[in-house]
């Protein structure tokens, strides 16, 4: 009986390798396209906040046009602008490299980019990330408090109910790190949203209170001074309403996205989260250091024209480290000008 051989194809060792080792990543495009996105959007609102900030610096770098020396209140503004700017740029560069390792470093891994994407805590990497973005809002909220506290001349109800809850965000964010630190995935931690609330809550509240009180200093100037341009403070208030208008509607959005469990909208969001608040806190800063928020109309049939500026004050040596509302005075008026220029001087 003859013997029945059967021939074959021969296979590559190569093929036959790369068969036996193939394995199928998990698949989320629209994750993946997400974290590129939000990436390269966090790099333009990170160069808008780099040259904020180089222009924050200039400005308060220079010196007062009368020759005064540079205001105390100037070298604070200065360090925290450098301060925040470099935590932020912590925050981005871990960001970056890390969005480097997804596709490049780490492409083999088992999982492929989504479980990095997903599981990002469990590299250290992204802790330092979350670590310095928190810390930098933590400043940037302290300014806030520090500037309605000056505009209500540390007032205890004003400075007990926002110091709760500036307290109870800190108290929360320690809580986001703590999980953080134990490698669950960023957007299952739940005690995240009340950390964004605390912020939405602290920013409105600030405005509420600084509106409120700029609004009641501007009937004590009409009241004392029929002929007062009252200008100054609506301009004041614009800039706050608009700066906190920004920052609360991005952070409520990214609130709704991360309670739907979104984790698309909530990366795009967090990825520029803390430069959009930078940039709103240094538009302020820069409008006012340059004398931008200025109006020039106080004149009437029988007063001469002069104009209503806005300045920090210590810029000369006239007043406290706040932001000064000159205005013309009048002899008949002087005393109630003084007390409601006075109150006037804010950090907004």
């Amino acid at each position: 009986m003859s013997d029945i051989k059967i021939h074959l194809p021969d296979i590559p060792s190569s093929s036959r390798f790369s068969v036996m080792s193939s394995y199928t990543p998990q698949t989320n495009l629209p994750l993946e396209r997400s974290r590129l996105i939000g990436m390269i959007l966090g790099g333009v609102s990170y160069g808008v906040y780099l040259l904020l900030t180089v222009q924050a610096v200039t400005a308060l770098m220079q010196r007062p046009r009368r020759g005064q020396k540079i205001a105390n209140n100037h070298r604070m503004l200065l360090c925290y602008t450098l301060l925040t700017f470099a935590l932020s740029t912590v925050c981005f560069a871990c960001g970056t490299k890390y969005t480097e390792m997804i596709w490049i470093d780490l492409r083999n891994a088992p999982g492929g980019p989504v479980a990095h994407i997903e599981n990002a805590m469990h590299y250290r990497i992204n802790f330092v990330a979350i670590l310095c973005g928190y810390v930098t809002e933590w400043f940037m909220q302290a300014l806030l408090l520090y500037r309605c506290f000056v505009l209500w001349d540390w007032a205890r109800h004003v400075m007990i109910p926002m110091l709760v809850v500036y307290i109870g965000m800190i108290a929360v964010a320690i809580e986001v790190l703590v999980q953080a630190g134990t490698g669950a995935p960023f957007y299952t931690i739940n005690a995240a949203v009340a950390y964004l609330a605390f912020l939405v809550a602290n920013t409105v509240l600030y405005t509420i209170l600084v509106a409120k009180r700029l609004l009641s200093m501007r009937s004590e100037m009409k009241t004392a001074l029929a002929e007062y341009d009252s200008s100054i403070y609506d301009t004041i208030i614009l800039m706050v309403v608009e700066s906190a208008v920004i920052y609360s509607v991005y952070v409520i959005i990214f609130i709704v996205a991360f309670a739907m469990h979104s984790d698309t909208v909530s990366t795009l969001c967090f990825l520029s989260i803390y430069q959009v608040q930078g940039i709103t806190q240094l538009s302020i800063i820069i409008r006012v250091a340059r004398g931008r928020a200025v109006t020039h109309v106080w004149s009437t049939r029988n007063a001469p024209a002069a104009p209503t500026t806005l300045a920090f004050a210590g810029t000369t040596s006239e007043g406290p480290n706040a932001i000064q509302a000159a205005t013309p005075e009048q002899d008949s008026a002087s005393d109630s000008c003084f007390v409601s220029a006075k109150s006037a001087e804010a950090n907004v």
